[in-house]
């Protein structure tokens, strides 16, 4: 990429040439490091495929704790799981898409997938049956709670 027209608009004065890496003539000097770092192995991206997979198991593990005690204990003995799945599930899915978009780049918020659909239609579950917050105020009363019983 360089400019090629330097009295362009500031937007239109540059050009960019691609051409097969086994071009006759060109040899790569460098590879380019951002921050001092040479991630060329995807290192990142490989973090946050495990991250990801934290996250989700994170997740699930909750949701089968949570179906565990109201199958043994009822529904109102887990109440504070239930609001916690409700912060939770929608935390670590928003999260993993996070990763996606941002693997993606500019693709990741275009038309040309469908994550920006996802992200629009997931950002409701942190509103769907209440704000997090509210779950979230659940969950603290119960934890104070109980420290209070000692």
């Amino acid at each position: 990429m360089g400019v090629s027209d330097p009295r362009a608009d500031r937007f239109r004065r540059h050009s960019m040439i691609l051409v097969p890496l086994d071009t006759a003539g060109v040899t790569i000097g460098r590879s380019t490091t951002v921050f001092g770092y040479d991630d060329g192995d995807h290192g990142g991206v490989q973090e946050w495929v495990a991250e990801s997979r934290l996250a989700i198991d994170q997740a699930r593990l909750l949701v089968l704790k949570t179906a565990w005690l109201i199958d043994t204990a009822g529904v109102k003995h887990a109440r504070t799981e239930v609001a916690a799945i409700k912060v939770a599930a929608p935390r670590a899915a928003s999260y993993v898409l996070d990763r996606a978009i941002q693997v993606h780049g500019a693709a990741g918020v275009s038309g040309d997938t469908p994550l920006a659909a996802t992200w629009a239609l997931l950002r409701t579950l942190h509103l769907a049956d209440g704000p997090d917050e509210v779950h979230l105020r659940s969950v603290a009363r119960e934890e104070l709670r109980r420290h209070a019983q000692g």
